[in-house]
């Protein structure tokens, strides 16, 4: 596979042509009466039209056909994608999974849309406030099929297996360990090579930012400069037999079908485009005195509510970094959280829980459930030298945390089978220091 090229930055005004048609942007305006090499120009808007010029997201792609061409879209199986918040009662438990199973190719041929599983979400599609957290499972590429989501954006974690993705704006290879965001109406398609999973946190009726960095400065965290968008590329192909748009809209999927591929876009211009991230690249902030700084101190994006400083959904990240805290517990505090928190594992094991949390697995403690380190590493960490030390070395995981309190589904509960039953034992051995007569009792430092 030929090294793919990218356009750096986050949010910007980009401009891109594939170098076999130069000059296919047209110049000083976006619709011009006849395009260069007889292209039609189609407006792809992520914001109303009147947002404040700060918050307006629009791309202008120069295709071979409009992506109308198609004919009438019809209902087809859901699968196991949902956003009915209400299939079984609510569960307020600490809920840990096994390794989500992938389907083996040699008993059925799976792809990115037909591995879709929503595992739990919270709120309302049709007014365009909420998110779903969904697990894909699968072991071969779209082909000639491509999805669309007209509810929201897609934030694509993958754990296990790279994904080749065409989309209207060019090709992005992601790997594990890195992350890229489908915006809301993007047309993409998903090529994989081995048995492929990850997690997918998706938000409704708004887009991923970076964080405000108030007093960190102007540097830090997840760097602007670091976020990647492809170059424009196209094919001009007929499908014999049609090619499959897939589109979710209101929770439910739909295909049409069309005699054309549709990533026949030949140039673009704009500021809403898909992108990628390698989470190496993040820039780790962390407590080098005492005590811990909160976790949204390792936010890469975050999806703002319309309260000030609370967010619909913020992705979180645990990377390799030191611990050098003195006279402190390092290990995660004991919690309990006005937010829902969904946790994942790219690789390694994360430090609060050496075991039962495993890659491709997930946690979720919900609205004031209580969590935090199992028995096994508190007592650990009570007892360890305080000596720096590098945490999470070999390790990636993450969180998905809302404001929005989130029921989990009946493939999550149920179906799936990776629930794990006996998560809340890792807290029984939990046993009391409690020394009445003794308020400074010795310890290791």
């Amino acid at each position: 596979m030929a090294e793919l090229k990218y356009i750096s930055g986050f949010g910007n005004e980009c401009a891109s042509e594939d170098p076999r048609c130069p000059g296919a942007l047209p110049e000083g305006q976006n619709n011009p009466q006849v395009c260069p090499y007889n292209l039609y120009a189609e407006q792809l808007s992520g914001s109303a039209f009147t947002c404040p010029r700060s918050t307006n997201k629009r791309s202008w792609l120069y295709r071979i056909l409009p992506s109308v061409s198609h004919k009438p879209f019809e209902s087809i199986d859901q699968g196991h994608v949902t956003h009915n918040w209400d299939e079984v009662d609510p569960d307020p438990n600490q809920l840990r999974w096994k390794p989500f199973e992938i389907p083996k190719t040699s008993q059925k041929k799976v792809d990115f849309v037909s591995g879709l599983h929503t595992l739990c979400g919270a709120g309302d599609i049709k007014s365009n406030n909420g998110l779903a957290i969904h697990i894909f499972l699968c072991n071969t590429s779209m082909g000639n099929r491509c999805f669309y989501n007209s509810d929201g954006d897609f934030l694509i974690v993958p754990q296990k297996g790279k994904l080749l993705i065409y989309t209207e704006f060019g090709k992005m290879l992601v790997q594990p360990n890195e992350i890229c965001v489908i915006q809301r109406g993007m047309r993409f398609s998903i090529d994989v090579f081995e048995e492929t999973r990850g997690y997918i946190l998706e938000v409704y009726g708004v887009h991923f930012e970076l964080p405000d960095l108030g007093p960190i400065g102007a540097n830090g965290l997840a760097n602007p400069r670091d976020f990647l968008i492809p170059v424009a590329w196209y094919e001009d192909r007929q499908v014999p037999g049609g090619y499959t748009v897939i589109n979710k809209y209101q929770g439910k999927l739909f295909a049409a079908k069309q005699d054309v591929s549709p990533f026949n876009v030949v140039a673009w211009h704009g500021n809403y485009t898909p992108y990628k991230y390698n989470l190496e690249n993040f820039m780790v902030i962390n407590s080098v005195a005492f005590d811990h700084a909160d976790p949204s101190i390792f936010t890469v994006l975050t999806a703002k509510s319309v309260r000030p400083g609370v967010a619909v959904a913020d992705f979180v990240i645990f990377p390799p970094r030191w611990g050098v805290a003195d006279k402190t517990f390092r290990p995660p505090y004991y919690h309990r959280n006005c937010m829902s928190e969904f946790m994942g594992l790219i690789k390694g094991h994360y430090e609060a829980k050496q075991g039962g949390f495993l890659p491709g697995g997930g946690s979720l403690h919900s609205s004031m459930t209580p969590h935090g380190p199992d028995a096994d590493c508190f007592e650990k960490a009570s007892k360890a030298k305080l000596a720096p030390e590098r945490i999470a070395d070999g390790t990636m995981a993450f969180m998905f945390e809302s404001s929005l309190s989130m029921a989990v589904t009946k493939w999550g509960l149920k179906t799936s089978n990776c629930l794990d039953e006996n998560y809340y034992k890792c807290w029984e051995p939990l046993k009391s220091h409690f020394t009445p007569n003794s308020r400074n009792p010795a310890g290791p430092n």
